[in-house]
């Protein structure tokens, strides 16, 4: 009876390391499966990045065409507005600054409101 006793516990000493065998290959299996599910995200998200990233060029080209005219056309109105405003500089600059120096050369002094009504 000992003989088949032991026999029986060989058989089942066997049957724990097949099953540990199993479980850990399932445990690598398991560990592969998610670095091969974290490395497809992963490509997933680096693809749908590269398309938004296109999307938003795309998007980018057809709307900044209509911002460059309106610059190009703000421009041209800014220059015309400063050519008139040199030309108004050169036609009245002398007169400008000969009423300056008017200005400051004759004085005439004159009492405050609040000094001659006190008086």
């Amino acid at each position: 009876m000992s003989a088949q006793n032991s026999a029986g516990i060989q058989t089942l000493l066997d049957a724990e390391r097949e099953a540990q065998k199993i479980v850990q290959q399932a445990r690598e299996y398991r560990t592969k499966r998610v670095r091969d599910a974290k490395s497809e995200a992963q490509k997933e998200i680096e693809d749908y990045k590269k398309q938004k990233e296109e999307e938003f060029r795309k998007f980018e080209a057809e709307h900044s065409s209509g911002y460059k005219k309106a610059e190009e056309g703000a421009n041209k109105e800014a220059e015309v507005k400063l050519q008139d405003i040199k030309k108004a500089g050169q036609n009245k600059g002398p007169k400008v600054v000969e009423d300056l120096i008017h200005a400051l050369a004759d004085v005439n002094p004159e009492p405050s409101e609040k000094i001659v009504t006190k008086a």
